[in-house]
């Protein structure tokens, strides 16, 4: 593979003038030199077009029109995505510096990995830090049990893959990514980079915050989906918090350290069994 294989970034976006010029220079600024940038608007109404138009020169192709929503939007720009690894940045998140550099590096040196995701910092609308997660590896058990906690700024794919399991699914509105990545790790092991790649802008009016009983609806579809069948209240809500405890244990403690105690390890041990039998 190429030292700088094509990354292609797609941003959806709509009215989101207050966020885009930062998300497109932390896209940019990269200095990244095999970038294919694609934004894919909704047909914005305040200053946003006026904004890609002045960094137009940067993209490789841009679009304002009425669409079917956040999901046709991201499945109109990977259709226009030629390059070996893909991406997804919302208009409102931001690439930390050389991001997009660590990330190829990784795709080089492990040819066998197909998808990774790295950590990231939540910062309010302004842009300052509230707090920085650093993430653990994979275990499907925790992931489908906790909640999502693969860091959709901070994932990355080759293209293949994407192509493999169908792309996006225009069903899921709000849990598109969760979606894509369940169905990404049937065929292959998330790798985990333990590098800050991204920041997240968290504030009410988002999606999945304001519409968040049609999120959790979503998410439920997802976990019974990969389950194969249907997963009561009851299970629902008790492991999902064993799984919240598990996985704050693992983060807190180091996970793999020698100072975890052995109590915790026989539970991570019947754990992963599990989830291997799932």
């Amino acid at each position: 593979m190429d030292l700088y294989p094509k990354i292609s970034v797609v941003i959806p976006s709509y009215n989101q003038g207050r966020y885009i010029e930062q998300t497109l220079r932390s896209v940019i600024d990269q200095g990244y030199p095999n970038l294919e940038l694609i934004v894919i608007d909704g047909g914005s109404t305040d200053d946003s077009v006026d904004i890609i138009r002045r960094h137009d020169r940067h993209v490789a192709y841009w679009v304002s029109e009425p669409d079917g929503g956040h999901t046709q939007g991201l499945i109109k720009g990977f259709q226009r995505a030629t390059g070996d690894i893909q991406c997804w940045l919302n208009a409102d998140d931001l690439y930390e510096p050389r991001a997009l550099h660590e990330v190829a590096q990784l795709f080089v040196a492990r040819p066998q990995a197909r998808f990774l995701y790295g950590n990231w910092t939540w910062i309010d609308r302004d842009g300052n830090p509230l707090y920085y997660r650093r993430e653990m590896g994979f275990h499907r058990w925790l992931w489908l049990y906790a909640y999502n906690y693969i860091p959709q700024p901070a994932a990355f794919w080759r293209k293949d893959l994407y192509e493999e399991v169908g792309g996006l699914d225009s069903r899921y509105s709000l849990t598109m990514d969760a979606d894509l990545f369940a169905r990404f790790a049937r065929i292959c092991r998330p790798h985990h980079l333990d590098r800050p790649l991204a920041r997240f802008r968290g504030y009410p009016e988002q999606r999945n915050q304001s519409h968040r009983a049609d999120s959790d609806r979503e998410q439920y579809d997802i976990l019974c989906r990969e389950l194969n069948r249907r997963v009561g209240a009851v299970e629902k809500i008790s492991l999902g918090l064993l799984a919240r405890l598990v996985r704050f244990s693992c983060r807190a403690l180091r996970w793999g350290s020698p100072r975890i105690g052995g109590n915790l390890r026989q539970t991570w041990a019947s754990l992963v069994s599990r989830d291997k039998s799932t």
